[in-house]
């Protein structure tokens, strides 16, 4: 990680311009040195991390257009995962924030909290520590808690265009498809599809979708007070 006083990056992620602009206020309060960028959707934010130029925090929005669950914040695990990622979130249900940090969150700041909060809690996570709510009380981990986080493991594997193809699966997309979106060919995909399916250890792309999709955690959301 840069050194905060080397010029240290820090990327926001969130579709709300108000809360982009109270996220960069929080972290100017921080550390008024740092480069702040933003970015108002998971593809943008992809986009920006493939650039040149390292960032050391990731501040990012559950609650995202183009993701459904904790789709973003598995994306980001996946794809850069020393890359500490803080989950700014206006769900505070304390089983969110479990899942949140099963699935290698660095912290969880509800938006609920005050500037001086958000500054302190960036400060935190960049001081090595994982931040969560004083209110917070750790959730035993059930059944399907473990499932959830054995699946985030098997994902973990994944090179990143393979992530990218089994996105597609899960949009329902075929080889052929998917192979005229990646500018490869059908040889290619079906060696991507097979390799998806023996690191997640199921046998077949039906199951790799139904397995992926239960990380969407929509039971979780449902009824939630978003953002």
């Amino acid at each position: 990680m840069t050194a905060v006083n080397d010029r240290a990056r820090f990327l926001i992620i969130d579709d709300h311009p108000l809360f982009r602009e109270a996220l960069h206020s929080a972290v100017q309060m921080a550390y008024p040195d740092v480069d702040t960028v933003e970015a108002r959707s998971i593809a943008e934010a992809l986009d920006l991390l493939a650039g040149p130029k390292p960032f050391d925090l990731a501040l990012l929005d559950l609650s995202m257009p183009d993701v459904h669950g904790f789709d973003g914040l598995l994306q980001l695990r996946t794809r850069h995962p020393r890359l500490p990622v803080v989950i700014v979130s206006g769900y505070e249900e304390p089983r969110i924030i479990s899942e949140a940090l099963s699935y290698g969150a660095a912290g969880f700041i509800p938006k609920s909290a005050r500037k001086s909060d958000l500054a302190a809690a960036i400060r935190s996570v960049m001081d090595g520590a994982i931040y969560v709510p004083e209110t917070y009380e750790i959730q035993p981990p059930d059944a399907d808690s473990i499932d959830r986080a054995d699946m985030v493991q098997r994902l973990a594997r994944l090179t990143p265009q393979q992530l990218r193809v089994l996105q597609m699966l899960r949009q329902g997309m075929l080889n052929k498809q998917i192979a005229y979106e990646l500018q490869v060919g059908e040889t290619t995909v079906k060696a991507h599809v097979s390799e998806i399916l023996r690191k997640l250890n199921v046998y077949s792309r039906t199951q790799a979708v139904i397995e992926v999709s239960k990380l969407d955690n929509a039971e979780l959301f449902r009824d939630q007070a978003g953002f």
